[in-house]
């Protein structure tokens, strides 16, 4: 894969850079020599699991640097809903998962409910890097009676919203980001400014596809509200109670139902492909997105794309943390590479690669991330844009079925959209789709 080119470095990043070096000698000294009697048996390989872009590849690089008796080999994936199966598949199985593998928030809870398939990283020093971590961050990484550490948090995802510049000007509107964001307030603003768009660009739809909406909205309606979404804090199903969630699907609905989508998912393969065309107009897009945006609309793509505000306010969407399977060979030297990765410095370096905003506080501060803009999105400030979303967000309760539930709800956003389901029928079949997921 193309690895994103780093930003110059700035003065002001330098003490970044300095820490790193720091965090990666004391590394090396904590991580001499291999477990399981294979120190001095030639360099041990580590195999790290993730989906969509973390940012991670330079990272590695360093870490193998003052690791001579490490090497990395990384397995990723674009898509989340392909990389569910596979940890599902090595994790229930017992073998086939890599020595650290990323557990998206969606994912989590499954295995907090299966926390024997993991090593405790409190028993590798992770008590002490509590302090690391945004509070709500760190607890989710513990199991419910705070013995475990299950993982340790990588990114957030802090929302705005993708749209490319080049094409708002071909229908009128706004580019400038401060003056796009005033289009968009609230959802149904959005909504009719996606209408006036396709009306003098009918070839283009507004959006990608209803499922980040409803990703977004869910997430923006629960934290404002009870604080759960299709699961209650006890992991009963809620669907169809919950006002949150109806509200959501309800504004999902309208982009179908006005064929203003192109009825993607995010990082699938006609996804990646739409971007290098001119498909769509729009996505909201967690920090962590841009990252993937970059990387599939390639050169082509530069400068037309900008980034501003979430219609709604606030909100969130997505957010990981690195753990070390049990299945693993390597744990002792597994548990080293989590703590680099999602140490404070780590994530700075993640954050300059690929845009995956932090989830330390100390990270967020560094001026590297709070002061940087990206090239690639016209020079948006995004240090700031998602630094202020990230101040608010809000954490939802998502239960074990959370992401059975969410893709089966989306393909009926879909399948609306291409004329399979009725309007009308919608949330009926949504409903009925969520009980049959939720088993």
């Amino acid at each position: 894969m193309r690895v994103t080119k780093r930003r110059g470095r700035r003065p002001a990043a330098r003490t970044a850079a300095a820490l790193l070096a720091g965090v990666l000698t004391a590394a090396g000294l904590a991580a001499c020599g291999g477990d399981d009697g294979e120190s001095g048996s030639g360099p041990i390989e580590l195999t790290v699991d993730v989906f969509g872009e973390f940012g991670y590849e330079q990272l590695y690089k360093q870490y193998e640097a003052s690791h001579p008796n490490v090497k990395i080999k990384q397995r990723k994936v674009s898509s989340l809903d392909d990389y569910k199966p596979r940890i599902q598949q090595w994790m229930s199985t017992n073998s086939g998962a890599g020595d650290v593998v990323a557990l998206e928030e969606g994912i989590l809870p499954v295995y907090m409910q299966q926390p024997g398939k993991f090593v405790n990283l409190f028993d590798h020093g992770g008590r002490e890097l509590q302090g690391n971590f945004l509070p709500w961050k760190w607890q989710m990484g513990l199991t419910p009676d705070g013995k475990q550490l299950i993982g340790l948090g990588s990114d957030i995802g802090p929302l705005g919203m993708c749209y490319r510049k080049d094409l708002f000007k071909k229908a009128g509107l706004p580019t400038e980001r401060a003056e796009v964001s005033k289009l968009w307030p609230t959802w149904d603003a959005f909504l009719k400014t996606g209408q006036d768009f396709m009306g003098k660009q009918p070839d283009t739809k507004w959006l990608d596809g209803p499922t980040a909406i409803f990703r977004a909205t869910v997430l923006q309606n629960a934290g404002a509200g009870p604080g759960y979404s299709f699961f209650d804090k006890s992991n009963n199903l809620v669907f169809d109670t919950n006002p949150a969630v109806k509200q959501a699907f309800d504004t999902s609905l309208k982009f179908s139902q006005n064929k203003m989508t192109a009825d993607m998912a995010i990082f699938t393969p006609p996804w990646q492909t739409a971007l290098k065309r001119d498909t769509f107009a729009a996505v909201p897009c967690p920090s962590w997105m841009l990252g993937g945006i970059e990387e599939f609309s390639g050169e082509s793509g530069k400068g037309k794309w900008d980034v501003a505000s979430i219609p709604g306010g606030g909100g969130y969407w997505g957010g990981s943390w690195l753990a070390v399977p049990k299945q693993s060979k390597h744990q002792k030297e597994a548990a080293e590479l989590a703590k680099f990765l999602t140490s404070p410095q780590g994530q700075v370096g993640a954050y300059k690669d690929k845009n995956t905003f932090p989830s330390s506080p100390q990270a967020a501060k560094d001026p590297a991330v709070g002061d940087s803009k990206s090239a690639y999105f016209s020079d948006a400030p995004t240090g700031q844009i998602f630094g202020d979303m990230a101040a608010q967000v809000k954490p939802v309760h998502l239960g074990p079925k959370n992401e059975d539930v969410r893709l089966a709800v989306e393909n009926v956003l879909i399948a609306v959209g291409q004329g399979k389901v009725k309007p009308e029928e919608a949330w009926t079949k949504a409903v009925e789709e969520a009980k049959k997921a939720a088993r």
